[in-house]
């Protein structure tokens, strides 16, 4: 099955909420990211404001002790966990549902430890972008053997590294390729571009909604935080990725009817999160 995902198709995940729910009702995420050279501080914090306005219950800001103080500032809802050692980490994640990880890692050996570990040891919903995903090249055969469902968000550039071939390759064949990817890994992989590919190995959903401002620092980010706010509650599956795709595409276009293509940056299109989740529900 290869689909366009349509509004008609998520509507229905979009329902309201019970008079009595908690947070509890709606997920714990982790956001593990950051280094010195790449503390991302705003975007750190973004990601985690977008993975509330999503709709999880808690997130857990999870970052090296060295850029804590830079993150701090920017948080407020959320809840900020230094970490100095693998051993910090692992409290970190503790009672998680979903643990998105790799935005502004930069290249370090103790990364692959981390994500080794995480991998071999979290049954969770795991979301890797960014520098996760090249932490995770040379190690794919962790995605054969780890209990936790994941997806994967990488750009046609970093798709190109985890799978060897060429962009120009990939372009010329993308749902084949990512298919068979998703289907060898035991992956959910959002391949992002243009038209953006989800696909479980079985199936593809194809999403063409966004907006050319979309292409500026930080959009990545509110796909990834968007993904893992709406993994605290609904199901790891095919439908609901793929709404998180659309959620965000339709954000991102409100975002530039309201600054424009040119003038929009990341943090616009989360701003705009609501009015997408209102488009859905038909408001």
């Amino acid at each position: 099955m290869i689909k366009e995902i349509q509004l008609e198709d998520i509507k229905s995940l979009f329902g309201y909420r019970n008079e009595d729910a908690n947070k509890g009702d709606f997920g714990k995420v982790g956001i593990l990211g950051g280094s010195i050279k790449y503390s991302g501080a705003v975007k750190l914090a973004s990601m985690s404001l977008c993975t509330l306005r999503s709709g999880c219950g808690l997130v857990r800001v999870i970052v090296p002790s060295a850029i804590a103080s830079m993150v701090a500032p920017y948080l407020l809802e959320q809840t900020l966990y230094p970490y100095q050692s693998l051993e910090d980490i692992k409290i970190a994640i503790q009672n998680l549902d979903v643990l998105a990880l790799g935005m502004g890692w930069d290249k370090d050996p103790e990364h692959v430890t981390i994500l080794k570990y995480i991998l071999e040891n979290f049954e969770g919903k795991i979301v890797i972008d960014a520098d996760g995903l090249n932490t995770l090249v040379g190690e794919l055969d962790l995605l054969k053997i780890t209990k936790a469902q994941v997806v994967l968000t990488p750009h046609l550039k970093e798709f190109s590294r985890l799978t060897g071939q060429t962009v120009d390759e990939i372009k010329r064949d993308a749902i084949t390729i990512a298919t068979h990817f998703a289907k060898t890994y035991h992956v959910f992989l959002v391949l992002k571009g243009h038209t953006t590919i989800v696909t479980d190995g079985n199936h593809v959903y194809k999403c063409t909604c966004g907006s050319p401002g979309m292409a500026t620092s930080g959009s990545g980010d509110v796909l990834s935080g968007i993904l893992a706010g709406m993994l605290g509650y609904f199901d790891c599956n095919l439908l609901t990725i793929s709404a998180g795709v659309l959620v965000n595409g339709i954000a991102g276009e409100a975002a530039a009817y309201d600054k424009t293509d040119i003038s929009m940056i990341a943090s616009d299109t989360i701003s705009h999160i609501p009015d997408a989740i209102k488009r859905i529900r038909g408001e």
